[in-house]
């Protein structure tokens, strides 16, 4: 999705782990009235219509959305989970990239070793089939974090679904999940922009603790969860809005 406004600086809008592009739909007229300027929302590789990686890996990530962007862009990132340290990959000072701030949304900080073993065992499956459209749609939100947030029908949906000789399957290239963990440290060091990391008040993925300890400014948006800028857009569009 891209709105072709004009404006100093372009808003790239990174979806987390299972979700697609689409999962900012809902954006769009909010941003008409408070973004000015052009914003884009692509797929990261392996999710949606974005062909896989052979292998995943954060940098790998970033250097499939560069062609997305347009010469002369100056880039504000706002990225959920996955697609915040995406987006902190895409503002490393060896990229090159005109990032000028990036703010990260629910990014899960701590890893214990069970939780990447079973990462890497969810990579390592088949794809899944489904005889119809509706058990595929609710695998599909279960994935994504969006249970009980979106209806199966909702048009957010259709972009993480395929349908092949009558069965559905998730977009989604299951070897996604081996993405590993992001190591945000290293990433922080790796940039120079300002970086905002915020969280849900509810979001078991990531403690204000966690957050406080990677020393940059961290904000916590009350009554919401993990998936909070699909539950409050406005509250979310606020955190990036100083730095347009």
């Amino acid at each position: 999705m891209v709105d072709e406004s004009g404006g100093r600086r372009v808003l790239l809008l990174l979806h987390g782990m299972g979700a697609t592009g689409d999962v900012w739909l809902p954006w769009a007229p909010l941003l008409e009235r408070r973004w000015a300027g052009r914003w884009l929302a692509p797929d990261l590789a392996g999710h949606g219509w974005a062909p896989p990686l052979p292998r995943y890996s954060y940098a790998g990530l970033a250097a499939r959305v560069v062609p997305a962007l347009t010469a002369g862009d100056r880039l504000v990132v706002l990225g959920h989970s996955l697609g915040g340290a995406v987006g902190l990959a895409l503002a490393a000072r060896s990229a090159g990239l005109p990032v000028d701030a990036v703010v990260g949304l629910g990014i899960k900080v701590v890893w214990s070793a069970a939780e990447l073993a079973r990462a890497g065992e969810l990579a390592a499956r088949p794809v899944t089939w489904f005889a119809g459209r509706d058990e595929a749609a609710r695998r599909y939100l279960r994935v994504a974090g969006l249970t009980g947030l979106l209806a199966p029908d909702d048009p957010a949906v259709e972009a993480g679904l395929r349908q092949v000789d009558g069965r559905w399957r998730l977009a989604m290239d299951p070897a996604a999940f081996g993405v590993g963990e992001p190591g945000l440290p290293a990433l922080l060091a790796a940039t120079d922009v300002p970086v905002l990391l915020a969280r849900g008040e509810h979001d078991p993925m990531v403690t204000d603790e966690q957050l406080a300890r990677l020393g940059v400014p961290v904000a916590t948006l009350p009554g919401l969860g993990h998936n909070a800028h699909v539950e409050a857009p406005e509250a979310v569009l606020a955190l990036v809005e100083p730095y347009r």
